[in-house]
């Protein structure tokens, strides 16, 4: 299937400005300068979360006694003496971009939809802070999350674990790691889960689809100590065994998106192994795309969907 063209004009908007050299791509810029565009480009993506009655700075301690911002979410206030679920969600950026405030408006409509407490984490970037530092930010605040679940109001027993992109990738090596109090579900969305080699849909959708394979290296090298650390699990989920009675995972993908491929090949690897898959690929979309409510419908539809699974899993 063909681009959407809604996708499809916003994307000449963007080539446009490169061709003047009012935007240069993100692979061409420092660290500080790519977050600034990708902070302001996610406003003009999205028009803008739902409101909420709550929602509030946290911090989480970490092993190495740094403390991690943290933003709650939540529909409505805590009642004294009522618990409710919770998603703990890493976003999406490359592991050097994004922050809370470019995911702000996704975690408030998840928290709305679901009427759920959502907590969104500001894991350590590179290319200050290198590989596994995002990995034991997101191990930390997981542990973080069950240890405060009482003050926080949050029952322990319906949890689950999101993020996109390399979110998605913290997500799911959380969720493969031996805890003590496990989540109910993976909500991965369009996950890097292979960052050793090149596969097809990187080289179909590499350049002129958003994500750009210069820039998916960019990130990489920004990441890594050496390239080995892109053949660890840890980094490369894909390339890990699967443990068992691991958690049901819903996978979103984009059809244009140069992580595509290796999306379909991990939800294959989980289902060999006996993992509980559902695989939802949306056609003539990008990368991002579910956070482009201003620009395509299928970004509230693909939030609907995530919110069903959610609710549904929550009330069991």
């Amino acid at each position: 299937m063909s681009l959407n063209p809604d996708i499809a004009a916003f994307l000449e908007l963007v080539g446009n400005g490169r061709a003047s050299g009012k935007r240069v791509p993100m692979h061409q810029m420092s660290p500080d300068q790519a977050r600034e565009q990708f902070d302001q480009s996610s406003q003009l993506m999205d028009a803008g979360g739902e409101a909420l009655e709550v929602v509030e700075p946290l911090h989480i301690a970490t092993r190495d006694g740094a403390r991690l911002a943290a933003r709650l979410y939540s529909r409505r206030p805590l009642e004294q003496g009522l618990v409710r679920p919770a998603l703990l969600y890493f976003h999406g950026g490359g592991y050097v971009v994004g922050s809370l405030d470019s995911h702000d408006s996704l975690c408030r409509n998840l928290a709305a939809m679901v009427d759920c407490v959502v907590v969104s984490v500001a894991y350590r970037r590179a290319p200050e802070f290198r590989f596994p530092t995002a990995v034991e930010d997101a191990l930390d605040a997981w542990t973080w999350l069950v240890a405060e679940s009482d003050r926080l109001g949050i029952d322990t027993r319906r949890l689950a674990v999101g993020g996109d992109s390399v979110g998605g990738s913290l997500a799911t090596v959380l969720a493969t790691q031996p805890l003590d109090t496990a989540p109910l579900l993976q909500v991965l969305i369009y996950p890097v889960t292979d960052a050793s080699r090149s596969r097809p849909s990187i080289e179909r959708y590499g350049e002129g689809h958003l994500l750009e394979k210069a820039s998916l290296e960019w990130f990489y090298n920004h990441y890594q100590r050496d390239t080995t650390d892109r053949h660890d699990p840890r980094f490369s989920p894909l390339l890990g065994e699967i443990p068992p009675n691991l958690p049901p995972v819903l996978l979103i993908l984009a059809e244009c998106d140069p992580l595509h491929d290796e999306g379909v090949a991990y939800a294959q690897h989980l289902q060999q192994a006996g993992v509980a898959v559902e695989l939802k690929v949306y056609a003539g979309m990008t990368h991002d795309f579910i956070r482009m409510g201003a620009i395509v419908d299928d970004a509230e539809e693909a939030q609907q969907h995530i919110a069903q699974r959610l609710r549904a899993v929550f009330a069991h």
